[in-house]
């Protein structure tokens, strides 16, 4: 399939596209360059070191840490698939990018999106458990499901929206190779499509809605429950405890889906390929770096075992020294 798509472009221009750079005049690139590059760095490290301490700390073995780094993980390599491409792009004459090269970046892309969407609807149905089920928490989140549903997560994910990059790159592109966008995203590349595309574009709208409208549904019925009980929780410290456990994910939440359902359950006369480029740099640079200095900033637990683990380590170092 991929041989026989990459065939029909050929005939077009050569197999490659030309992406944008993230501004032409120089000073302005090296600035942006940067900033880029430290928000990369910072998303990298930054969810790294989430997931190193949860996994290094027995008292953050839950079910709601292990899908925090399920989420962490999903941003680094969120981050990973567009970032070093449009640094690339910027520093360097060349911004081609291949037929395949594109797809490949549209799907890895598209895939993440949709894991941390199942991820976050995920981390929602396990606070419900958590907050209206204390009981039998438990029993429910048991190990087994947690990673059973993780699996099915990542399963999902990879596979759901192979049909419509399928279904994408089997269009004629004979209008321009040059994509009005700093990465290989589905509604800049159907642009350039020189066949009608209604039926694409359907096809992401149904997706979308589908899996973006099915979890934040769930995200929805589960905070309402939740809300209720913590209205009916008679201590205020408990009550206040609750809340500081979902605040910072319908933070997450929040930001995430904003930003993708922006990009793309609009109506396509909306079309601005400069606010798109404005918006995608959000949920694809902005959201990944702030996600573990919210939950850090948040979580007391995830505070406390960081200043525990620094402090050991600093005391180790110490002695290690002075011995």
């Amino acid at each position: 399939m991929v041989f026989y798509m990459t065939e029909n472009l050929n005939k077009t221009f050569e197999g490659k596209f030309i992406l944008l750079k993230l501004s032409d005049i120089y000073s302005l690139q090296v600035i942006l360059s940067l900033f880029l590059f430290l928000m990369y760095m910072l998303t990298s490290v930054g969810n790294l070191l989430l997931i190193i301490v949860v996994k290094s700390n027995p008292q953050l073995q839950t079910p709601m840490y292990f899908f925090l780094t399920n989420l962490a993980t999903i941003d680094i390599c969120y981050s990973t698939t567009v970032v070093p491409k449009m640094l690339t792009n910027t520093l360097s004459s060349d911004r081609s990018i291949s037929f395949l090269g594109c797809a490949i970046q549209l799907h890895f892309h598209a895939s993440l999106a949709v894991a941390e969407c199942l991820i976050l609807a995920v981390m929602a149905f396990d606070r419900y458990n958590a907050i209206c089920k204390p009981l039998q928490y438990h029993m429910i989140m048991d190990q087994t499901l947690c990673l059973r549903l993780t699996v099915g997560c990542w399963i999902v994910s990879f596979t759901g929206p192979i049909h419509l990059t399928i279904c994408a790159f089997r269009l004629p592109f004979c209008k321009s190779n040059m994509i009005n966008h700093f990465f290989c995203e589905m509604p800049p590349i159907l642009h350039l499509a020189c066949a009608d595309i209604w039926f694409n574009e359907l096809l992401e709208y149904v997706a979308v809605a589908v899996v973006f409208g099915s979890c934040f549904g769930l995200i929805l019925v589960s905070y309402f429950f939740i809300t209720l009980t913590i209205i009916n929780i008679k201590s205020t410290k408990e009550r206040q405890k609750a809340f500081s456990t979902c605040a910072s994910h319908l933070a997450v939440v929040f930001l995430f889906y904003v930003t993708v359902l922006f990009m793309h359950l609009r109506p396509p006369s909306s079309y601005s390929p400069e606010q798109d480029r404005v918006v995608s740099i959000l949920y694809t640079v902005v959201t990944p770096v702030l996600n573990p200095i919210i939950y850090s900033v948040r979580n007391k637990e995830i505070k406390a075992a960081i200043k525990k683990q620094y402090l050991s380590q600093y005391i180790t170092n110490i002695i290690y020294f002075h011995g």
